[in-house]
């Protein structure tokens, strides 16, 4: 159960995330918040670190970087910007069941029926949530949600399936570095000079870096490594659980009675997804088939 709590630390601090964004760091610049998410958070996890990859890692950074990174985080800063705090967060939540059929062909990881069902159950939580809110929803911000969790997904399950056997702190640190450097140059690319930060902003990129994404990324694969996609994914409901809460009691966003119905079914796909013993033992053959060279070699 402690990789359980350290993986939730991960949506939970995505889910305040969104509210910091839409609130707090320019609408405008979604290249350059992206940029200045990803890159210092890097840097600060390879600081602590302090070890470059070798072989194979210099290409699989680079992929990882670019999905899980780099788009992710720009579709992931057009949704927060367009969409209200709950309605952006509820989108992502249909990454469980995503993962779910990814992880089965990628990391041979075939889903359990409790996982399923969990997922199922807090999908239908999601709707509840997502058609019970907040009046009219844009459009492009959903597309943009959406178009986030399918790319979050696929480069999740492929960092699970790379990252056996290797240094999780590293290896994020090295997906966040690539990101942002490729970030960088678009973002003065397409949209011209930095912007201007006030010490408001500098504080809420503050709070994204170091909590939103350094630590959040490195707790959450580490989850990956040691539970199942199918748990992993599953706790990744509390993101839409805290952005709704945080939207309600901080954004004063209205929670119908229909929200309220779907969080406690989001909360009983969560409790589905609970780890059982026989899950370490999958969880660890799998991975030594995915990876079955030493990561030494690489």
């Amino acid at each position: 159960m402690r990789w359980v709590a350290l993986t939730a630390v991960a949506p939970v601090a995505w889910g305040t995330n969104y509210f910091v964004t839409h609130e707090y760091l320019p609408a405008d610049r979604p290249l350059y918040g992206a940029a200045l998410r990803a890159l210092p958070a890097g840097l600060v996890l390879l600081a602590v670190r302090r070890k470059l990859p070798r072989g194979a890692w210099w290409w699989r950074s680079a992929v990882l970087g670019l999905l899980n990174m780099s788009v992710f985080f720009v579709l992931v800063y057009a949704a927060s910007q367009l969409l209200p705090t709950s309605v952006a967060s509820t989108v992502m939540a249909v990454a469980p069941l995503t993962m779910m059929l990814i992880a089965w062909p990628l990391v041979s990881e075939r889903p359990r029926t409790a996982h399923l069902a969990g997922a199922v159950i807090g999908l239908g939580g999601v709707c509840l949530m997502l058609l019970g809110g907040v009046g009219s929803v844009s459009v492009p911000g959903v597309l943009a949600s959406a178009a986030a969790m399918l790319v979050s997904s696929f480069g999740h399950i492929l960092a699970k399936r790379w990252n056996a056997g290797a240094d999780v702190l590293a290896s994020t640190a090295w997906q966040l570095t690539a990101g942002g450097v490729f970030l960088l140059p678009v973002a003065a690319a397409v949209e011209g000079r930095p912007p201007a930060f006030s010490g408001q902003t500098l504080l809420a990129f503050g709070y994204v870096t170091l909590i939103a994404t350094a630590l959040a990324f490195a707790a959450w694969f580490t989850g990956l490594r040691h539970l199942p996609t199918g748990t992993v994914g599953l706790i990744g409901l509390l993101n839409p659980v805290t952005g709704v809460l945080l939207g309600t009691v901080v954004a004063e966003e209205v929670l119908t009675p229909q929200q309220l119905g779907g969080l406690v079914l989001v909360l009983v796909g969560v409790v589905l997804g609970r780890p059982r013993r026989a899950d370490r033992r999958s969880v660890i053959r799998a991975a030594s088939r995915a990876c079955p060279t030493p990561v030494r070699n690489e």
